[in-house]
């Protein structure tokens, strides 16, 4: 019984040894992965750093040019320096540096706006045509007509538009506005209406205004989404415009605000009313032009 007793003891301990020496192998692997990882994320940084233009700072791509001295910048600028190099003061001549060209083929770089989401990676000829498309990319302020410059996510776009336009923003999935104009006979030069609404958890932005559509003034009303396209098509919408027992009625799919507001005016993409029939609807006696529009957004049925 004793010498069971000790052999157990001595199993116990080689499995135990066995059990430390390959955590601290594990440790070991693990360390030299990150230090990989760090060398690596160095070295792309640093290659990152030589194919920034020295001028403009932006990523340079073929042809890189570089001057006798072997100073680089990016083909944009070379035309707005007279062929002078910015750095050293040499003529530049059409020198291209293929080195860099090509070790810029294999560089992999993560996207610009990683810290807003986006996790991917891309070859360094390929990042500029996804952040061109990136769905993390900031949104520009839906505003129209403001020729605001204000970029960035949905949550400082809502504050944006409350604060800094004065945009009336209500929590309903439902809507009864009513626009109100004191020269009916006029639709040159008038006010663009926006009006926001948290419904579903989003953000929608409701447009109304007039404008020429051909040698006709028109009114114009239309939804657009604040987020992607894609979430864009997961609801619809309906407008109402009506009075004397008749009625205007249009649905369809919000359209999102990465396309412009004029865009989507343009392609007539809403209820469109002709300034004759909106005066006949007008509640306001000829005095005063008053068109009510109502509408309600809703959640697509998913097929």
């Amino acid at each position: 019984m004793e010498d069971d007793g000790v052999e157990c003891l001595s199993t116990c301990d080689g499995i135990y040894k066995e059990h430390i020496y390959h955590r601290r192998l594990c440790r070991r692997r693990r360390h030299h992965r990150l230090s990989l990882a760090s060398a690596n994320k160095s070295r792309a940084t640093n290659l990152h750093e030589l194919l920034q233009c020295p001028v403009c700072t932006n990523s340079m791509y073929p042809p890189i040019n570089q001057c006798l001295n072997g100073h680089t910048l990016c083909s944009i600028c070379k035309s707005n320096v007279k062929n002078c190099c910015p750095t050293c003061r040499e003529q530049l001549g059409d020198i291209r540096c293929l080195a860099l060209e090509k070790v810029a083929e294999s560089l992999k770089l993560p996207c610009k706006y990683c810290s807003l989401g986006c996790m991917e990676i891309f070859l360094y000829y390929r990042k500029v045509k996804h952040e061109a498309k990136c769905d993390f990319r900031p949104y520009n302020c839906p505003c129209p007509g403001s020729e605001c410059s204000a970029v960035g996510d949905i949550a400082f776009l809502v504050d944006h538009l409350i604060v800094d336009h004065k945009v009336d923003m209500h929590n309903a999935c439902s809507f009864d506005h009513l626009y109100v104009k004191s020269t009916p006979w006029e639709t040159e030069n008038e006010a663009k209406m926006l009006i926001v609404f948290n419904c579903y958890s989003h953000y929608f932005c409701l447009h109304f205004e007039a404008f020429q559509l051909g040698i006709a003034p028109v009114y114009i009303a239309f939804l657009r989404f604040m987020g992607n396209a894609v979430e864009a098509r997961t609801f619809s919408y309906r407008l109402e415009v009506g009075a004397h027992g008749r009625k205007l009625i249009w649905e369809g799919t919000p359209r999102s605000i990465r396309e412009s507001h004029q865009k989507v005016r343009d392609s007539h993409d809403g209820l469109i009313i002709q300034r004759n029939m909106a005066l006949f609807f007008s509640t306001g006696e000829r005095k005063e032009f008053k068109l009510r529009v109502t509408g309600q957004i809703w959640k697509a049925k998913s097929t």
